[in-house]
């Protein structure tokens, strides 16, 4: 079986308070990105489940991954023959754009696929909160409102970005989540993430209200991501933000005209990807 894992963006980002057992209550809107990885589960050639992980590298050990996080826990609720698990990495690590969640989540929905399960979205959403926040997102791998820690998951009635082209760089330099949290200050929003992306176009989003409550310190830090910001901005994008905690800038366009060269230009050796930023299914 092979799965594409793709990427999510956030349409702002509002750390609502620290919470006792030291997590943030959050609020964002979460969409899906079709920049994607690959998986494949295939029988085990040994006997035994392994993973092999190629592309990009990341500093992680397979035996530490969050796929095998995935497979681990979804071995507590139901009988998983042994699988072999090839993982292509493709979307940049670092970033703010949850690759690693979304592989994690993309082994709950093969295996469940591959084997029969029949756990339920909700299911295998409440299985993914156990693995990382960001987890239960790519389940239902819809344009989502997020709250709580990150898993109480509210699809929107409809998608804000349809129509659109995005465009996402990701500087050389990543952005720990830990050192994002620690530059900022939780507080509540006159106003939701949610609420002004359905109430207004992108191009009023920015004067609406709508920010990523990271950008202003991680991008003071980091001039490779204020620099990424500005010259998107003066690309024409309707709508320019960091994604998550960094280091990944997405900016939405009316249209694809030349962006790709435009990007490659002034951004050269940078990880890019342009697209619709409305892609529809992208398992």
């Amino acid at each position: 079986m092979i799965l594409f894992p793709n990427c999510k963006i956030n349409l702002g980002l509002d750390i609502i308070e620290r919470r006792s057992d030291g997590y943030h209550n959050i609020s964002s809107v979460m969409a899906p990105v079709a920049w994607t990885d690959i998986l494949e589960i295939v029988p085990s050639a040994s006997g035994k489940t392994t993973l092999t992980v190629t592309g990009n590298a990341i500093a992680c050990e397979p035996e530490k991954n969050l796929v095998m996080k995935a497979v681990n826990l979804l071995s507590l609720e139901a009988d998983i023959p042994p699988v072999d698990i090839f993982l292509r990495k493709v979307i940049p690590d670092g970033a703010g754009l949850g690759g690693g969640s979304a592989d994690a989540s993309f082994t709950l929905i093969g295996l469940n696929r591959m084997f029969s399960l029949g756990f339920s979205d909700d299911q295998l959403a409440e299985i993914a909160a156990g693995i990382g926040a960001d987890c239960p997102f790519f389940i239902y791998n819809n344009v989502c409102e997020v709250s709580g820690i990150g898993t109480t998951i509210t699809p929107l009635p409809c998608d804000p970005l349809a129509g659109l082209w995005i465009a996402i760089v990701k500087p050389a330099e990543g952005v720990s989540t830990r050192e994002a949290y620690a530059g900022v200050t939780p507080h509540i929003p006159a106003r939701l993430p949610a609420e002004i992306v359905m109430s207004a176009p992108p191009s009023r989003w920015e004067s609406e209200g709508l920010k990523n409550d990271f950008e202003a310190t991680v991008a003071t830090s980091r001039p490779a991501i204020a620099r990424a910001i500005s010259t998107i901005r003066q690309m024409g994008a309707l709508y320019t933000s960091m994604s998550g905690s960094g280091a990944a800038v997405y900016g939405l366009f009316d249209s694809a005209d030349n962006l790709s060269a435009r990007l490659e230009a002034a951004f050269p050796g940078h990880d890019i990807f342009v697209g619709k930023a409305s892609p529809g299914s992208v398992d």
